[in-house]
């Protein structure tokens, strides 16, 4: 469907270009933003450059921040010598939100997918190495990853990495369900998934 303004076309392929949301809803949001009032639509646009150019992943554990460091790494009450693996930062929210966790985190930014292109190469790998490598002895690694076969994939070759170090290598047990990803885990399941963590084996 051809619209009626260059301007509106060029802002619906903008939108449309957001993972899940197609051409048609793409054009809803665009109308809406023509009702809003001109101040607000110029404050959404400022929000969104605002976040491009301030936000950064933590030099750590490569959270979303806007300093060196996010505020996880930087509580001094947090056990730095626990830290939970996790995918991507929707992850961490996700535990974040249980409330209960005290430990620190680190964010592979993915999981290793050949059919994706995804390599060890391509993800926050070697910085949680060599994280892991000045961690103190009796340290724990817990992997709470996909329980999908890329997420099983990128645990075994964490854990061949990681094995050789005097840690603690754990993975949080299966009450979230094989093949799904961990923010949709409801928030009991994923609680009780921690709290019964077991042994990695690979």
């Amino acid at each position: 469907m051809e619209l009626p303004s260059k301007l509106v076309e060029a802002a619906v392929d903008q939108i449309a270009s957001l993972p899940g949301i197609g051409r048609k809803t793409a054009l809803r949001l665009a109308l809406h933003l023509l009702r809003r009032e001109e101040e607000r639509v110029e404050a959404f646009a400022r929000s969104i450059v605002a976040m491009r150019a301030g936000v950064r992943g933590c030099s750590t554990c490569h959270n979303l921040c806007e300093s060196a460091f996010c505020r996880i790494c930087e509580d001094l009450s947090r056990d730095a010598s626990l830290v939970c693996v996790v995918e991507d930062v929707r992850d961490l929210l996700a535990i974040e939100s249980l409330g209960t966790y005290r430990g620190r985190y680190h964010v592979l930014g993915g999981v290793i997918s050949p059919m994706d292109g995804v390599g060890p190469a391509d993800l926050y790998i070697q910085d949680l190495l060599d994280r892991m490598r000045s961690a103190p002895e009796g340290s724990e690694v817990i992997f709470a990853l996909p329980t999908t076969m890329e997420g099983e994939t990128t645990a075994f070759f964490l854990y061949r990495k990681l094995g050789s170090l005097p840690l603690r290598i754990t993975t949080i047990s299966r009450g979230v369900a094989v093949g799904d990803d961990l923010q949709h885990a409801d928030e009991a399941t994923l609680a009780q998934s921690l709290k019964t963590r077991m042994p990695y084996h690979g």
